[in-house]
């Protein structure tokens, strides 16, 4: 064979392996080797926080689950078959007491908690505070049980501070969420007919299921047990509602001890806060007073039903403005069952100061 002829052999030879490697590398076997995995850098201080306060919190919020004998669910509740419901709580001390909503357990015949470990234990209703919407728990039994929550404060809170929510949303335990702390000072109405006072607002997501879990501060301190939401859909839209930790701390140890709360009231009965709008009065109509109730013995007059003229029109307690019966009921509860009360009272044109009594009015419900 020439040398021409060996020269178009291979030639003829080059091309048939470049045509047979452009085909060798469409067969799908033949895929590229993984990527190598590049390495990241330090999470930011954001981050570091963030995960420090979820490893820190969240061994120590548990889930409620309840079985109800009714089917029907709060609205507030991920529900199951049977009249199954979960919330969240909050392990509060180191005898087993755990801290969640009452409208979690309201109406529950038994009562299961779940750890982050997966545990379940049984736990026993200690108290209720329907006025607001909080109960405590007991765990029977459980084998180590998660250290309680450090409690801060909420009388020092911020708008624009951070605030971190951990619980079971849709039942889906151990999520956290963040955001911030978007006002202070709401009133939230409860099943009880009262109003929650200094309530916290936030757009951290609280969903259903999140109810009676904890609001944290950017120190993982607790600041509010959440409690509700505003929403259209029933899912989170940016406005939650948290119980203030300094209100918590205040009701719990009374529910542990007496399984209850006092209801500190004078007795009276007031009109609607449209009605004293409509006519012009600056302050709470006492529309009648309980028959032997302090504010009977201490003189004061409702409306006279056969004639509807105005009797006493209250404006102050112990010198503070109240314009509303939810200012009058957070004078009451700071100043305590037993004490007594300076009432400045609006009647037939004149003020006029009057002392009454502060007793547990939820005794003689």
């Amino acid at each position: 064979m020439n040398r021409r002829a060996i020269l178009i052999l291979a030639v003829i030879a080059a091309i048939l392996l470049i045509f047979a490697a452009g085909n060798i590398r469409q067969v799908p076997w033949s895929g590229p080797a993984a990527r190598a995995v590049t390495e990241r850098g330090a999470l930011s201080d954001a981050e570091k926080a963030n995960v420090e306060i979820f490893e820190k919190v969240s061994p120590s919020v548990v889930q409620v689950v309840t079985q109800t004998a009714a089917n029907p669910l709060s609205e507030d509740q991920e529900g199951g078959e049977g009249g199954a419901a979960s919330g969240t709580g909050i392990v509060w001390d180191n005898d087993g007491h755990v801290v969640t909503n009452n409208h979690v357990v309201q109406n529950a015949t038994q009562v299961a908690i779940r750890f982050a470990s997966g545990e379940a234990v049984r736990a026993d209703i200690v108290g209720t505070a329907p006025n607001y919407d909080l109960a405590v728990l007991r765990i029977r039994s459980a084998r180590n049980l998660p250290p309680p929550l450090a409690l801060g404060s909420s009388a020092d809170l911020k708008v624009g501070q951070f605030a971190y929510a951990i619980g079971n949303p849709f039942g889906l335990d151990q999520s956290m969420s963040n955001g911030i702390i978007s006002a202070l000072k709401r009133r939230l109405p409860t099943s009880s007919g009262r109003e929650i006072s200094n309530v916290i607002q936030t757009d951290t997501a609280i969903n259903p299921g999140n109810s009676g879990g904890p609001l944290l501060d950017s120190a993982g301190r607790l600041i509010g047990v959440t409690t509700a939401i505003l929403s259209p859909s029933g899912s989170n839209a940016g406005i939650g509602f948290a119980i203030p930790v300094d209100i918590v701390n205040r009701v719990v140890p009374d529910l542990i001890r007496n399984g209850r709360v006092p209801t500190p009231g004078i007795g009276i009965v007031t009109a609607n806060e449209a009605v004293a709008t409509r006519i012009g009065a600056e302050g709470l109509i006492v529309v009648r007073t309980t028959p032997g109730s302090p504010a009977e013995r201490a003189g004061l007059r409702g409306v006279d039903m056969s004639t509807g003229e105005l009797g006493d029109v209250i404006t102050a307690v112990n010198g503070k403005p109240v314009h509303r019966l939810s200012d009058l009921a957070d004078r009451l509860e700071q100043i305590g069952v037993g004490k007594k009360v300076r009432l400045t009272v609006n009647r037939d044109g004149s003020a006029r100061d009057v002392e009454v009594a502060v007793v547990d009015i939820g005794r003689t419900q």
